[in-house]
């Protein structure tokens, strides 16, 4: 039977992962699956995997107090290493571009594991914008032996660089799978963030958390947001704060006593899907949520200077708009005062079948 390990370590990690997951587990009879979380996120993923019913295998427990990027990089490499050699799968899936991505794709490499990258091929072109993802996903795509690109773009992306065709398939974004299939589960409203936001208000959802853009950029952001909401009293902004301190200490310090604000915890994955449905505008620095909002019309500004999603904007969901206090604010008020028109057209990110595909790419490529 053939053994696969499945590595999550982030939140959006286990969230696009999580279809191939389930679909891995369908294959029960033809496929041993190992879920593998490094513990990167550690609460966070939690949360995400919570509405798809899985849990991780094998726990890594990487994580530290005021951890590096080196320091999680060497633990996550020494102790997948060790779990590697224990288990010996046949391959090695893993999703996106996050150090455990990449330390992923490097253990696979130096121990002669077959690599199939999730999410292949998105690029900026630029090292430093996002830090350190870019890095991180053209490290997995050095080693990878399957490229699941999600969109064409990303197949001619992976294609210049040198990629046999043959190694690349077109799927779909996986987190379109998941977002499709968690909008169906029951939500309880009045148990969730939305309980005091009147259905039907003007509601801006706000994810900001990038570590290229932390210090002044980040308080650029944080400031805009605040301006916003001075200039909009009627609009609600609301903003799930990501864990990292370097995220939570400015939020606090410009955000927290603007009474149109609501800073809460990090949402579950049902919770911000319903969050995401009920927005009017979303303002982020986020990869996922660039994908996800098509889904329902939302429009969305990107407060980077780069994307590797270009899809978005060019089916016109999305606007880059930089990190910029006063473009922010312009832009957004723009939207705002036009009453925040919903979108309109097929989500240029997929279709809800990508996990299948991967996982018949992957058993067809090790048959016999």
């Amino acid at each position: 039977m053939l053994k696969v390990f499945a590595i999550v370590g982030t939140r959006p990690e286990a969230i696009k992962m999580a279809p191939v997951i389930k679909e891995l587990h369908c294959r029960k009879h033809e496929v041993d699956v190992r879920v593998v979380s490094t513990g990167q996120h550690r609460q966070m993923l939690d949360q995400a995997l919570l509405p798809f019913g899985i849990q991780p295998d094998l726990e890594l427990s990487t994580m530290r107090p005021s951890q590096t990027l080196a320091g999680l990089t060497a633990a996550v490499l020494t102790e997948l290493d060790r779990e590697i050699l224990k288990e010996k799968p046949d391959w090695i899936l893993a999703q996106g571009d996050t150090t455990s991505v990449m330390a992923a794709s490097l253990v696979a490499f130096y121990r002669s594991v077959r690599f199939g990258h999730v999410e292949a091929g998105l690029r900026t072109g630029n090292l430093a914008q996002p830090f350190p993802e870019e890095l991180n996903r053209r490290i997995a795509d050095l080693v990878a032996s399957l490229y699941f690109a999600p969109t064409d773009k990303s197949k001619e992306n992976l294609l210049r660089e040198g990629v046999s065709e043959e190694k690349i398939l077109v799927t779909g974004n996986t987190v379109v799978d998941a977002l499709m299939a968690v909008a169906e589960l029951p939500f309880d409203r009045h148990n969730s963030v939305l309980r005091s936001i009147t259905r039907g208000v003007t509601m801006v959802l706000i994810t900001a958390h990038r570590r290229e853009s932390f210090g002044q950029p980040f308080r650029e952001i944080c400031e805009a947001i605040r301006d916003l909401a001075q200039r909009f009293p009627d609009v609600v902004f609301l903003y799930p704060v990501h864990l990292n301190p370097e995220v939570r200490r400015p939020v606090q310090e410009i955000l927290a006593n603007t009474f149109n604000i609501i800073l809460s915890e990090p949402l579950e994955y049902l919770e911000m899907v319903h969050v995401m449905k009920e927005a009017s505008l979303v303002l982020t620095d986020s990869g996922g949520i660039q994908e996800e909002a098509p889904t329902f019309g939302v429009p969305v500004l990107v407060m980077r200077t780069t994307t590797e999603r270009p899809e978005g904007v060019e089916a016109g969901f999305v606007e880059l708009v930089g990190n910029s206090r006063n473009e922010i604010v312009n832009r957004a008020s723009l939207i705002l005062g036009k009453g925040c028109p919903r979108r309109t057209g097929a989500n240029p990110y997929g279709d809800g079948s990508a996990a299948k595909r991967i996982v018949d790419a992957v058993l067809s490529r090790t048959k016999p």
